[in-house]
């Protein structure tokens, strides 16, 4: 029985120098220094299609279909409605600013139409105010001086003095004339005036009562009733004659 001996590998000596080629070829090289590697596959020898493909690591556009018309048509489509929009939006804010400055424009004209109008009006008002308060004042006052005619008729004697004073003391041929229901109050209530400007009184139907009128070789003095209101009412910016409807 023969006995097998186990197969022994024999240990080849390196070659002369080989110490330094293995240091050569473990030599470590960093990822750095590695431009592009890939796997090893064993089509890579025989040049077959597996050569040609890239490295995995290795980025590559991708290729863009080609377009149809359709796409063409909707992008053009669609960058037209978005200037149309653009064109739009513009249009519309200069048209905005456009009306603002239109409606700014009409808005004060027509509160300047409205102030000069309500200014109109309120003038209006106030003569038709002032014409109402001077024509009651103006009534009222009648009544009252009617009313201190009649209570106090000796007042005309009053009213003939003054206006003999006011006549120029140079004054000649003086003539006092009254209403024949006042002469005699007169007389009697003026007589040293009359006296002493040797004025003459004369009875006078025209002159109403609580008036005269003196004349003289100089002037007219017109103190009558009428006269006197007459002034009295244009104080009062009235026109309202002393004669009414009702007193006539």
């Amino acid at each position: 029985m023969s006995s097998s001996k186990p197969a022994s590998f024999r240990n080849v000596p390196p070659p002369p120098g080989g110490s330094k080629a293995s240091s050569l070829y473990s030599r470590f090289i960093p990822r750095e220094e590695l431009d592009s590697f890939a796997a090893w596959t064993p089509g890579a020898l025989s040049g077959g299609d597996d050569a040609a493909m890239p490295s995995p690591g290795a980025q590559r556009a991708p290729a863009e279909p080609p377009r149809s018309a359709e796409q063409e048509h909707a992008e053009q489509l669609t960058a037209a409605r978005q200037g149309g929009y653009h064109d739009g939006y513009r249009d519309g804010l200069a048209a905005l600013d456009s009306f603002k400055q239109s409606f700014a424009a009409q808005t004060t004209a027509q509160i300047g139409a409205l102030m000069h109008s309500y200014a109109g009006q309120m003038d209006g008002l106030q003569q038709d105010m002032a014409s109402t308060l001077a024509a009651a004042a103006t009534a009222l006052a009648r009544q009252v001086v009617r009313g201190e005619l009649a209570a106090r008729p000796e007042q005309v004697a009053v009213v003939a003095q003054e206006a003999l004073e006011t006549l120029l003391l140079s004054a000649r041929h003086i003539t006092v004339r009254v209403h024949p229901d006042d002469h005699a109050l007169v007389a009697q209530g003026a007589a040293d005036t009359l006296a002493a400007r040797g004025a003459r009184l004369l009875a006078d139907a025209d002159i109403d009562r609580g008036g005269c009128l003196v004349e003289s070789d100089i002037g007219i003095i017109d103190a009558s009733i009428e006269t006197r209101w007459r002034r009295a009412a244009a104080a009062l910016g009235s026109e309202a004659p002393w004669q009414t409807q009702e007193t006539r």
